[in-house]
């Protein structure tokens, strides 16, 4: 242990080792290639043999996340919370063990801290220590570059763009399931099959629960068109005993058809993604979609290599309060985070046009500013929150315009495992939420945030 942490320290001070890339999701990492080289210190942590054949070996690695809030208005002055300024502090560390080629275990310890916020903790903010994976995968097929694999567990999944099945890495605690998942690999095809089960977040120490019911089931595949760009098709079920919308809160079973064409890289960018959902809420039915499209161009050999880009996002919203049936969309567990592109308005009954561009100001500097304009769908349905959860009621207010949030971001890469990121975010309240909200006031948001990673 003692040697795992003195490479915190070496590794934020040095700038010459290998080039290093670190994964959204750690256990995608894989070191085996440092077998036969000669290792470094630090490569001595990411490769431990434990075999003299070398055919066991594990790896270690950790995180610790810093960051500064400050709000003014959160909540658009309805709950006179005013300012509000706190710090969080994120650390995770997980080994990663192979017992050969066909079965390997990884774990990660994570601990998620809050403290000054004048509004409490939520599961998102603080989670004093969490086994946030604890997998067995088992590979049940390998040839050549084909592979299937069963892993069981608890575990960490991301899926597309976050749009829907999202790690959450903008907020302080990571979301995880308990679960099991069979997914197939080859170089042009993969796919996914689970069914998981969501825990109950405590702010304790190993004090979440598991629902010990099945929550979240679907499968997700990616196609890769050379040339092209990649077709992702999936399916996911949800089962929610107390789901809370404007249509009123009962059980929610709810079936999303979907797909995602995408490509990113130099010259034309683009990412569009449409989605169907359709079950039961209550004794009504649901009937939901949503369509999103984001084209942009990056000019990969003009100075600074800026990119432009214009988002457009339909969510659908309730049609009729009252009448049992359902129209609201559900982002099911969608990409969140304190800054910016998760805005306070929620992916629900939302019309949003979203211009942005990026510059790259120095190699490691990226400057990135965004104007979201928001709007209603439905005049009959509410306002909701980044996490899809209900926040304010609309049926009885006749205005579509929700309000205008403008962004600006800096992020920096200091060397190869520590990175700086800054940004700011201003809200102008509209005619919906000037309506619903005596004396409404534009929200202001702020945030700084060092991050060390080995």
């Amino acid at each position: 242990m003692k040697k795992i942490f003195i490479i915190a320290i070496i590794a934020f001070a040095c700038n010459c080792l290998y080039a290093q890339s670190f994964r959204l999701m750690r256990y995608d990492e894989n070191y085996g290639y440092l077998a036969d080289s000669a290792r470094s210190f630090y490569e001595g942590v990411k490769y431990i043999p434990l075999s003299a054949s070398k055919a066991l070996y594990a790896s270690a690695g950790g995180e610790a996340r810093y960051e500064f809030v400050a709000f003014n208005n959160e909540d658009w002055g309805a709950n006179n919370v005013g300012h509000n300024s706190f710090a969080l502090q994120r650390y995770d560390l997980h080994f990663d063990v192979h017992l050969g080629n066909r079965l390997r275990v990884f774990t990660q310890f994570r601990s998620a801290l809050q403290d000054g916020s004048s509004t409490g903790s939520s599961p998102v903010d603080e989670d004093h220590l969490n086994l946030q994976n604890l997998f067995v995968d088992g590979v049940l097929f390998h040839k050549e570059d084909k592979s299937l694999t069963l892993r069981l567990g608890r575990q960490e999944i991301n899926y597309g763009s976050g749009r829907l099945i999202s790690v959450g890495e903008g907020p302080n605690a990571r979301l995880y399931f308990t679960g099991g998942k069979l997914f197939y690999k080859s170089p042009r095809f993969m796919a996914d099959a689970f069914v998981m089960m969501a825990d109950a977040i405590n702010p304790g120490t190993f004090d979440n629960k598991p629902t010990r019911s099945i929550n979240l089931w679907g499968s997700y595949a990616t196609i890769i068109i050379p040339r092209q760009g990649n077709l992702d098709l999936y399916y996911l079920g949800i089962n929610r005993s107390n789901a809370q919308f404007e249509e009123g809160t009962a059980r929610e079973v709810r079936h999303t058809l979907g797909f995602r064409y995408w490509k990113n890289g130099g010259g034309f960018i683009y990412n569009l993604e449409a989605a169907y959902q359709f079950g039961t809420f209550g004794s009504g039915s649901i009937s939901a979609w949503t369509a999103s499209a984001d084209v942009g161009y990056s000019f990969e050999d003009a100075p600074l290599s800026p990119t432009i880009n214009l988002r457009n996002d339909y969510i659908s919203g309730d049609r009729n309060a009252g009448d049992n049936n359902l129209q609201t969309f559900n982002p099911l567990y969608p990409r969140g985070g304190y800054f910016g592109f998760s805005p306070q308005v929620g992916p629900v009954n939302l019309i949003d046009l979203h211009p942005y561009a990026t510059l790259n100001l120095l190699p490691q500097l990226q400057f990135q500013a965004d104007v979201v304009f928001n709007m209603r769908y439905s005049l009959n349905d509410g306002l909701y929150r980044p996490s899809g959860n209900f926040n304010l009621p609309g049926s009885a207010s006749r205005q579509r315009y929700i309000g205008t949030a403008y962004l600006a971001s800096l992020s920096y890469s200091v060397n190869r495992f520590t990175s700086l990121n800054t940004g700011i975010q201003y809200f102008k309240t509209g005619a919906f939420i000037n309506n619903v909200i005596p004396n409404a006031k534009d929200g202001v948001f702020f945030n700084i945030q060092l991050g060390f990673m080995f």
